[in-house]
């Protein structure tokens, strides 16, 4: 039987078994219906509940969409940034063990992964990741909730990320294996994925009949995927890195030839924020191929399934 999700911290996709994946995907789907209709929800799952937004690094799509999702679903979040320096001002145990006495969760953005862990060893209630540079796990379940809507059945989906083996690839990885999709990646030497990650993800591809495959040739890595996925070349806190990157990626654009080499019911899909004319063209972006758009929106959705599930789900196990 699936373990309640209430009250559980997620740092990675990998925290989800492949059934707490179809429950917060099947909470997604009722969600965003019924918001469809009215651009409300009639009964509010959470209301009365505070959400902390503890963010250290930028944010459009994870801030606005955990924002107003959370008042969408009847509660009241707290967007928390320059008044809170984690391990400066104050101490990660000491921002925990204050957040915990004030809101119902907390959601964090930030660099080193290690911050999100102690955050959620330290505090009483739930943390999610709103990312961090090892992983981000919210952007991974939306894109493949995204998939699931355009290709049916997730088992045997070819998905190939084209470039850096950064977080969102890692996240793309853990639960694309974790639910049987075959997940490659073409990066330039030098720019390959965390190891650990990779083991990990292996493992649960082969528990799950998925796959990862890796090669640093872009044409050869799409052929027969339903998604060619791609994510800025140069990341926050990277910019030192921006030159260099841009000649070490200079081949791995994801342009109309790329999505040909795919096939002809390829999709385009990017996390964004988007660099147009470098990792991806505004043909591909803005075309009838892309998926770009879905998957920012699916954002709002399937986080508001997670709060929901997390936040006011059953106690049952």
């Amino acid at each position: 039987m699936t373990r309640s999700l209430r009250g559980r911290d997620l740092l990675s996709v990998a925290d989800l078994s492949a059934d707490e994946v179809a429950v917060v995907f099947e909470t997604a789907t009722a969600l965003k219906a019924e918001f469809a209709k009215e651009r409300r929800h009639a009964r509010p799952p959470l209301v009365g509940r505070t959400l902390a937004m503890l963010f250290q690094k930028p944010s459009l799509r994870t801030r606005v969409t955990f924002e107003s999702g959370m008042v969408q679903l009847g509660g009241h979040a707290i967007y928390l940034t320059n008044d809170v320096v984690l391990g400066a001002r104050e101490s990660v145990r000491d921002v925990a063990r204050n957040l915990e006495r004030f809101v119902d969760g907390i959601v964090v953005r930030t660099g080193p992964h290690e911050v999100a862990q102690e955050l959620a060893a330290q505090a009483g209630i739930p943390v999610i990741n709103g990312l961090t540079l090892r992983e981000h796990p919210c952007q991974a379940l939306a894109d493949v909730f995204t998939m699931g809507e355009r290709f049916g059945a997730l088992r045997g989906l070819v998905v190939t990320f084209v470039g850096d083996g950064n977080n969102v690839y890692h996240s793309l990885a853990l639960l694309g294996g974790a639910l049987g999709m075959e997940v490659r990646l073409a990066y330039p030497p030098g720019y390959a994925p965390n190891e650990r990650i990779v083991v990990r993800a292996r493992e649960l591809a082969d528990a799950s009949g998925g796959r990862l495959t890796f090669g640093s040739d872009p044409a050869e890595a799409v052929r027969g995927a339903a998604v060619v996925y791609t994510d800025a070349w140069t990341s926050m806190g990277q910019e030192a890195e921006t030159e260099e990157r841009r000649d070490a990626f200079a081949g791995y654009r994801v342009d109309d030839a790329l999505l040909d080499a795919a096939g002809p019911d390829a999709v385009a899909m990017h996390c964004l924020p988007a660099h147009r004319g470098e990792e991806i063209t505004s043909s591909v972006m803005d075309g009838p191929r892309s998926l770009i758009w879905e998957q920012s929106e699916n954002r709002l959705h399937v986080q508001k399934a997670l709060l929901t599930e997390v936040l006011g789900g059953s106690e049952a196990a």
